[in-house]
């Protein structure tokens, strides 16, 4: 990361973290498809509506797991092997701790939130069931996701992808299992999801105990260590308050969308499958910026981090326009795989060709929200995504018309993603200037010491 070329070892290293979000994606996508095959549009929706409240949930505390990344990679910057194992055993006891937490939280205000948010009562059951059940794999869920933030944070984003091969072929096979071999309907699609959180889990604290490397979890670091905690929280509180007010928006639309009724309902559903795959393609290089920009700044490759911009910029928003224009351009076979019901189709493709074919402009905030992030200035993307994408959507959600069409309700997407887009380039252009024009520190190999 921190001399030679960039554009390929970028690539190698992005290539496994977008493999790692499809299997992860994919995880909501089977339980999606198997409901809606095998246990009709009810089970869909009751399944997909839980997709905003999810997020709304956790992307606090998978927010923190970024200040894990950046603390970690910056210490590896600077060389000091004894700050990256006290800042990895930190993050494994945060993100247990945070788990458990979420669960608790998950348990109490499942029908409350469901109930907020209009899901139509013929479905509230089902996602009720759904929601608590899917609740305890979220301490597993932290676990992994913290975990795997340790390992990329030194360039390993092969191992959690082996993770997630795993779990996935366990939750596809617990889903069939469950779902169409003992029609335990959307139980056994939930029941399915946390066994799959449960073997990532295991799977990737094996990995860091028996690690040899740098990358070596030991147990008696597994505590609450107060200054590297503060660390993570200063870069992760931020970006997982920026992910939380995300989700609310998200979550006061889906109430909107509730309002078109079950079929629109199950039709959102289907479609922000792709829209979450899109997604999941694009964080890679976020991904890929945070961890490269973190290791060069913290080693004071100035001039490698401009390039780390540009070139994840340019490989996020080209990535994204393939994938949504294949999704669009055969949207009925894709939204196919989900459901055959044609108003349902009707609804889904409505959102493919409103929000998916515009999904490349949030590459910007996204990219340079990530390298401001691995730079140390964590509190002013947030920010500014707060008040350019969610504040916006809120007020879009509040004045939105009784008698507007699904259509309409969704254009707030490319909107906010456009005013967003205009506000983080100010402030970044503003960081990039204050940046010393510093000639890169050659790092010998090997040379990895305290």
């Amino acid at each position: 990361m921190l001399s030679g070329p960039l554009f390929g070892p970028m690539i190698a290293f992005a290539m496994p973290l977008i493999a790692s979000g499809v299997l992860q994606q994919s995880f909501n996508s089977v339980d999606i498809a198997i409901a809606g095959r095998f246990a009709g549009h009810n089970a869909l929706a009751a399944v997909g509506s839980n997709g905003p409240v999810i997020g709304l949930l956790i992307n606090m505390f998978m927010g923190l797991a970024v200040g894990t990344n950046v603390v970690i990679a910056n210490y590896i910057g600077q060389r000091n092997r004894r700050g990256t194992g006290t800042a990895a055993g930190a993050s494994v006891f945060l993100g247990a701790v945070c788990g458990l937490v979420l669960l608790c939280i998950t348990q109490l205000l499942a029908r409350p939130l469901l109930t907020a948010l209009g899901t139509p009562d013929e479905v509230l059951d089902d996602a009720v069931s759904y929601l608590r059940i899917y609740a305890l794999g979220m301490p597993f869920m932290l676990v992994y996701n913290f975990g795997a933030a340790i390992l990329r944070s030194y360039g390993d984003t092969r191992r959690p992808f082996y993770s997630l091969v795993i779990s996935g072929f366990i939750n596809l096979f617990l889903n069939i299992l469950f779902v169409i071999g003992l029609d335990m309907g959307v139980q056994g699609v939930a029941w399915g999801t946390v066994f799959a959180n449960l073997a990532n889990s295991v799977y990737i604290i094996y990995v860091l105990l028996r690690e040899k490397g740098d990358a070596h979890l030991d147990t008696s670091t597994i505590r609450p260590n107060r200054e590297e905690l503060a660390k993570i929280a200063r870069i992760g509180i931020p970006a997982g308050l920026q992910s939380t007010v995300f989700s609310i928006s998200n979550v006061f639309i889906l109430s909107s969308i509730n309002s078109f009724g079950a079929l629109a309902a199950a039709g959102s559903a289907a479609a922000i499958n792709f829209e979450l795959y899109s997604y999941f393609i694009i964080v890679a290089f976020v991904q890929t910026a945070v961890a490269f920009t973190s290791q060069n700044y913290g080693a004071g490759n100035y001039d490698r981090c401009r390039r780390v911009f540009r070139i994840s910029l340019a490989l996020a928003v080209v990535t994204a326009i393939v994938f949504s224009a294949i999704v669009a351009w055969q949207d009925k076979f894709f939204i196919g795989i989900f459901v055959s019901e044609p108003t349902v189709t009707q609804f889904a493709a409505v959102r493919i060709s409103t929000v998916l074919l515009f999904q490349c402009i949030a590459c910007y905030y996204e990219v340079t929200g990530a390298c401001m992030r691995g730079m140390g200035h964590s509190l002013a993307p947030a920010l500014i995504v707060v008040f350019g994408t969610c504040v916006l959507r809120l007020v879009w959600v509040g004045f939105f018309p009784a008698g507007a069409s699904f259509a309409q309700l969704l254009a707030v997407y490319p909107i906010s993603w456009t005013l967003t887009d205009i506000a983080i380039f100010i402030a970044f252009r503003r960081i990039l200037a204050r940046l010393p024009q510093k000639q890169p520190v050659p790092v010998p190999e090997n040379a990895f010491c305290e």
